[in-house]
């Protein structure tokens, strides 16, 4: 292919304050595409979700370089391929995945527990897996985000990126399996891995709460609980099935406590929560990222008497070729009605709101829809 015209929604300044919809720190703006290299594709994007993890570039907690097209939960149809992808036609939706894996490194070799060396180097530094940039505006670069740079109208990503979905999959549902439920699913499934009988709690019911929450409940080996500090969360969860739903304080208050617990919430008083409300020998699985300098106490002596474990669980502790058909495969059986985690579909044009409504807790999964 030429190099071609997109619209694409970037990212200008990190950390101005908000209100978004007033200080516009992303506009949506042309900008150049140039043609795939020899592992990569282009991407026709049909659907986009909002993260926190681009909410948390925006607001400067991660900082990225700048100018930047954001978005990393997107879904699409194949353009066009490089040379050496061979899988791939075009037509076939595909989901991506944030965090590409190269297969080789140390981190791959983890089976999903860490995360790829490689990849985790290229999204710090606004590439693709192997370092090429495809944005441009006026003669300037515009960096990628998490190799994905989905909140466009098309996108050049490596193979790497990408899991075949079907068809059948629509395009707002295949776009959240690649981050919120991926990333809340996969914890469940990767690093609690209960048994039987087990109650599971998940603290934060955001995108990624809500879809820990809908796999537990998918699952069916035990309670469910869930915990959030606003009423519509908890609401929302009683009517998705949670069996038990508290705030942070009646948690406290009352002594609940879990099997094992999900931190989804990416602040230091929800772990806190967390922690807590775990049974003797359970786990206690943090899933949100929040501010690199927060930090959380937690009492020592509990973890060796009660023979606890704390675990780190980064996109699920998944493998995206791996885990993304089971959960699509869940949806298509009824099993994991996904298409209640997304709260509104949106414009790309209504992005600075959008982000606003993400930072005041109000919105689950808000999800652009491309014409």
């Amino acid at each position: 292919m030429t190099d071609m015209h997109i619209t694409g929604a970037v990212l200008e300044e990190i950390g101005r304050p908000r209100p978004y919809a007033e200080t516009t720190p992303i506009t949506v703006s042309d900008l150049e595409l140039t043609a795939p290299g020899p592992t990569e594709v282009l991407v026709k994007i049909e659907a986009a979700g909002l993260c926190h993890s681009d909410l948390s570039v925006v607001d400067g907690n991660r900082p990225r370089p700048v100018p930047m097209l954001l978005g990393h939960e997107a879904a699409g149809l194949v353009v066009s391929t490089g040379d050496e992808v061979t899988d791939l036609t075009e037509g076939e939706r595909v989901t991506m995945a944030f965090l590409p894996r190269c297969g080789e490194c140390d981190g791959c070799r983890t089976d999903g527990r860490l995360p790829c060396e490689r990849g985790t180097a290229s999204n710090t530094a606004g590439t693709l897996l192997h370092g090429s940039r495809h944005l441009g505006r006026d003669g300037e670069t515009v960096q990628h985000h998490l190799g994905v740079s989905g909140f466009a109208t098309y996108a050049v990503v490596d193979r790497a990126s990408l899991v075949k979905i079907g068809n059948d999959v629509p395009p707002e549902i295949a776009a959240v399996l690649g981050c919120a439920v991926l990333t809340g699913g996969g914890a469940l499934l990767n690093a609690v891995d209960r048994t039987e009988g087990e109650s599971v709690m998940v603290v934060g019911l955001g995108g990624v709460g809500i879809s820990a929450l809908l796999c537990a409940i998918a699952e069916a080996k035990g309670p469910v609980i869930a915990v959030d500090a606003l009423p519509e969360k908890l609401e929302l969860a009683h009517d998705l099935g949670a069996d038990e739903v508290y705030t942070p304080t009646e948690v406290a208050e009352q002594g609940i406590r879990a099997s094992h617990t999900l931190e989804c919430a990416g602040h230091p008083r929800a772990f806190e929560t967390a922690f807590a409300a775990t049974k003797p020998g359970g786990r206690t699985v943090t899933v949100g990222l929040p501010h690199p300098q927060a930090m959380s106490q937690v009492p020592p002596g509990v973890i060796t008497a009660e023979a606890r474990t704390i675990i780190g669980s980064y996109l699920g502790s998944a493998v995206p070729q791996r885990d993304i058909p089971t959960f699509a495969d869940w949806w298509r059986s009824g099993r994991l009605p996904i298409e209640r985690l997304i709260s509104r579909t949106i414009r790309l044009d209504q992005i600075n709101e959008a982000m606003d409504e993400l930072a005041d807790g109000k919105a689950v999964r808000q999800v652009i829809l491309f014409d």
